[in-house]
């Protein structure tokens, strides 16, 4: 779930070398059945296969279609294809090269914070949902939630994209206590529990902890034990030094009525306190430099293996190496404690998910066959789907495919066997079986609350952690800069610094060098037009509180 913002440089001329398939635009009829606001219209298609190319903006992801057996029993029953196109390395260079190219795919799934979506909807190369459904499936208004509709309906009146995780205030309403936050800070547990588990809330017992690490387990499986990662380090900065440390430190983004991006290196002095922390760790050598290089494959593959201490890091990332933890030992997994605290010692505010979810996904103006793309779409987002995405296969599915849940009490529940695999091999599931959306990409997760959680016994304890802590910061959502624009530059510009400078600060060599880099990095602020761009999403922040009061 990575928050990244990105200037666009399009460069057109390697998009003609994309083996993209069937991404290019295609003639011919569209295969739409007549259109009913009563009737799913994927259900009158199912006889009349398609393929539909699938981009997905996270060169993470690695599941195909085609090889589990929920995707082959979706496929046998709408009649609908996918192949996945993922991005190899950068995800900008990829997306910005199909955007100049004009060989956009069928679908594309992008954060929703992405600055290419407010570009395609501007050049015309998207679909809007709400002419597609009007057109070929009303039945789509009534699966789709109106609120979500809302949040996304743009300054032309259409909607181009529908957003996955998506949490509306009713569902606040609703599954409050039930919610869990993806931000975390975990501890490896037995060498936690070896230390004494100590109070890691304050700077003073937070660096005494990593050194007693240290000390007493310098290496794993003949390895270094690393005492303390982060996310991974880009030219954006690092997101647990953004919302992340923030929300454990209880910071709002607000500061005297104004918004203060928390993208940006806020000054604030409880924020500095841990940034100086942090350096102090770094400087004893208990942030080695591979923190500063690893990407994300290198950062699983080690707390895979055990080598980190502590991580300041996103649960949800954690389920495969959590699962190898498990499967070594499983006192040697990660759990949650209490990481950094403000100095008043404050309980953090988690972020829950926000009514702008994670990803939206888009229907392109090349798709080849629009109507079924769009009741696709209604399918997955409609109750049905998401029982098919997250429990999988049913019993007596008339289709012959091996069921994956059965129904006990009145409640769907998956078969011994799948949640077994599910908790002990997760990766081995998503190949094979494909059920708790492995694809993810319309997965309604408020949902999925009205069932009784099993969680695995190596990712229960961190998500049952958060609950007491999961804050509701809609409020905060959509304050982007349009692409082009004045604020747009501003921010891109103190973006670009702030990544190059949080680098230097954790690495300064004394407290003197960090006051000096930190007191630059604020002044270039102020000197290249912060506080226009504050005033801006400040406007849009008082907007945005008014749009949900009204709600």
């Amino acid at each position: 779930m990575k928050k990244t913002k990105a200037t666009i440089t399009l460069c057109g001329v390697i998009a003609a070398s994309l083996a993209l398939g069937g991404c290019a635009k295609k003639s011919g009829a569209l295969s739409a059945a007549a259109a009913s606001a009563d009737e799913p219209g994927w259900k009158g298609n199912v006889d009349k296969p398609v393929q539909f190319d699938w981009y997905i903006n996270f060169n993470w992801f690695s599941r195909q279609w085609g090889t589990s057996r929920v995707s082959k029993y979706i496929t046998a029953k709408t009649g609908v294809d996918l192949r996945f196109i993922v991005p190899a390395g950068g995800e900008d260079e990829r997306l910005n090269a199909m955007i100049a190219g004009d060989v956009l795919p069928d679908l594309l799934t992008l954060g929703f914070w992405a600055p290419q979506i407010p570009m395609m909807i501007e050049a015309g190369l998207l679909e809007p949902l709400n002419r597609l459904a009007e057109q070929y499936d009303p039945y789509f208004f009534k699966v789709a939630s109106p609120e979500k509709l809302a949040w996304y309906t743009q300054a032309d009146g259409n909607v181009y994209g529908y957003p996955n995780a998506s949490y509306t205030s009713a569902d606040y309403e609703r599954y409050q206590g039930n919610l869990t936050a993806n931000e975390t800070f975990l501890v490896r547990k037995d060498i936690y529990e070896a230390i004494g588990k100590p109070d890691m809330t304050t700077p003073e017992g937070f660096l005494r902890a990593l050194r007693l690490a240290k000390e007493k387990f310098p290496t794993v499986n003949g390895q270094p034990l690393i005492p303390l990662v982060f996310r991974e380090f880009g030219g954006a900065g690092n997101d647990a030094f953004a919302g992340h440390l923030q929300h454990f430190l209880a910071m709002k983004p607000e500061k005297d009525g104004r918004y203060e991006d928390p993208l940006l290196g806020p000054d604030n002095p409880e924020y500095v306190r841990w940034l100086k922390t942090f350096r102090q760790a770094a400087q004893e050598g208990l942030v080695p430099m591979d923190v500063f290089v690893d990407h994300r494959p290198q950062i699983e593959e080690k707390a895979a293996q055990g080598r980190y201490f502590a991580m300041l890091y996103q649960n949800w990332d954690m389920q495969a190496p959590q699962g190898a933890r498990y499967a070594a030992d499983p006192n040697s997994i990660y759990i949650a404690v209490d990481g950094p605290r403000n100095s008043r010692g404050d309980p953090p505010t988690l972020a829950g998910g926000g009514i702008s979810g994670w990803t939206l996904t888009l229907i392109s103006k090349n798709c080849k066959d629009k109507a079924r793309a769009i009741q696709f779409l209604t399918y997955l987002i409609s109750e049905e789907g998401q029982m098919d995405t997250y429990f999988g296969v049913p019993e007596n599915n008339g289709l012959g495919f091996e069921p994956t849940y059965t129904i006990k009490d009145g409640r769907p529940v998956l078969l011994p066997a799948i949640a077994g695999m599910d908790k002990n091999d997760k990766n081995r599931q998503e190949i094979e079986v494909g059920v708790q959306y492995t694809y993810w990409m319309l997965m309604d997760t408020p949902w999925t609350e009205q069932w009784p959680k099993d969680f695995s016994p190596a990712l229960e304890q961190p998500q049952l952690w958060t609950r007491p802590y999961v804050t509701s910061f809609t409020v905060y959502d959509r304050l982007d800069m349009p692409s082009g624009s004045a604020e747009a530059l501003i921010f891109d510009e103190i973006l670009r610094r702030w990544g190059q400078d949080l680098p230097r600060l954790l690495l300064a060599k004394t407290e003197a060098e960090f006051d000096t880099l930190w007191a630059d990095y604020q002044r270039f602020k102020k000197d290249r037009g912060y506080a226009q761009l504050q005033a801006r999403q400040t406007e849009l922040l008082n907007e945005n509180k008014a749009r949900l009061k009204a709600k």
